[in-house]
């Protein structure tokens, strides 16, 4: 994530905490709007430098297992940064936890997971309740019981409006 930050806007990690601290900005949702606003910034890198500044996600420290998991599946990286900021925009509700082999969204209990699964598929796996399998809604797969269901995403195309819809149902059942 922090390299992305500086391919995407050309300044470091530690540019951007400056021009926060600069801001007088301290409470995350303050800087996640100043940098939108101010910067141009999507959620995902608004909400990146917030928690880095406030070091106040569970995760805070552990980008570089995030960096590790895309070691040689580097052509998958911009998936997980498509689905990042997507995932990110429902709500200032949500810690990030990565892991070694994958990435957790929790509100009040887990809601999605993401997995490079191969080196040409990245799984979006979902906890849903009762949902129907059908199309490219797949049953959980390899997750077992940390989720219900899984969605195989092979480009950041396949991020589509329905994967954003079974996002947002997991989103809003995790309550």
């Amino acid at each position: 994530m922090e390299q992305s930050l500086l391919e995407k806007t050309g300044k470091s990690l530690d540019h951007w905490l400056e021009v926060v601290a600069a801001s007088g900005k301290v409470k995350h949702g303050e800087i996640v709007s100043f940098l939108k606003e101010n910067h141009g910034f999507g959620h995902g890198f608004a909400n990146f430098v917030g928690h880095k500044y406030n070091k106040s996600d569970a995760g805070s420290a552990d980008y570089d297992l995030v960096d590790s998991q895309y070691k040689g599946k580097e052509n998958l990286f911009p998936i997980y940064e498509k689905l990042l900021d997507i995932i990110t925009s429902f709500g200032e509700d949500i810690t990030i936890s990565p892991k070694k082999d994958s990435v957790s969204f929790i509100r009040k209990k887990q809601f999605v997971l993401i997995k490079p699964a191969s080196k040409t598929r990245v799984d979006l796996g979902l906890k849903l309740k009762n949902a129907p399998l059908s199309g490219r809604l797949e049953n959980s797969g390899p997750f077992g019981a940390m989720c219900t269901n899984r969605i195989q995403i092979v480009s950041p195309e396949d991020v589509d409006a329905e994967t954003v819809q079974w996002i947002a149902e997991a989103y809003n059942q995790s309550v």
